[in-house]
């Protein structure tokens, strides 16, 4: 049968029953658990955690699973979290420095920034080597007041999750986003060569129709559905960098 907890048992509370040498396991643990939840990190993405670097969205997990066990765990001794808590911190601090004074620990532990768009056109390439849909893509878009994909000459996804959108100073006609398609479906072209200019539904892409021919697939994406380009609309944050 177990022994009923001592309220404010002074040992417990601070030593608890573990041998000193538990304090170097302490730390060996620490820094086992903070590197691997860093690579499950840098695996799920920067825009998982927008808002914040990848280091201190680690600092606040790491913080609050060290302060909450000794909070009401009885059996988990006020020294060994505060052992814990101060390794988590001093780590922090460590790739801080480091991320500040090399890039390439900053690549490593924060990402590099994704090419998003380019000259009105989605780099498919791009979005599925790092597991983004063109969906997501077109959603970050609208909130920053984007209609038309003519509209922006390049957008980059940053380490910290956020997008920099850079537009053209006179907008080119593209693919329209705005109603999102899953309410208003763009109305698909059968024969992209039978048309002035087509726009790829895959990746936004105007192509002259002069150059295409019946049943064409896109060059940059590879998709066969094509609709007709609208021109953008120029309002008062064109030309804004």
């Amino acid at each position: 049968m177990d022994q009923p907890v001592v309220p404010f048992d002074v040992a417990r509370m601070f030593f608890g029953e573990a041998p000193s040498p538990f304090y170097l396991e302490i730390v060996v643990r620490t820094v086992i658990v903070y590197g691997y939840t860093l690579l499950l990190l840098r695996w799920i993405g920067g825009r998982s955690v927008a808002q914040l670097s990848m280091v201190e969205f680690l600092l606040v997990i790491a913080l609050g699973s060290a302060v909450g066990d000794a909070l009401f765990y009885p059996e988990v001794p006020l020294l060994h979290a505060m052992a814990a808590i101060t390794l988590v911190v001093g780590i922090n601090k460590a790739l801080d420095v480091a991320i500040a004074r090399w890039d390439r620990v900053k690549a490593m532990v924060d990402g590099r920034p994704i090419a998003l768009i380019a000259a009105g056109r989605v780099i498919c390439d791009e979005l599925g080597r790092h597991d983004m849909g063109l969906a997501e893509v077109m959603e970050m878009l609208r909130t920053r007041g984007v209609r038309n994909l003519g509209e922006v000459e390049h957008a980059f996804l940053e380490p910290g999750g956020t997008m920099s959108l850079f537009r053209f100073a006179t907008p080119q006609p593209g693919l329209s986003i705005m109603p999102p398609p899953e309410l208003a479906p763009p109305e698909p072209i059968s024969d992209p060569a039978s048309a002035a200019s087509a726009c790829c539904l895959g990746c936004g892409a105007v192509m002259p129709g002069a150059a295409m021919r019946t049943g064409a697939a896109c060059p940059h994406c590879g998709s066969r559905d094509w609709t007709l380009p609208e021109p953008a609309i120029p309002d008062r944050e064109a030309g804004t960098r």
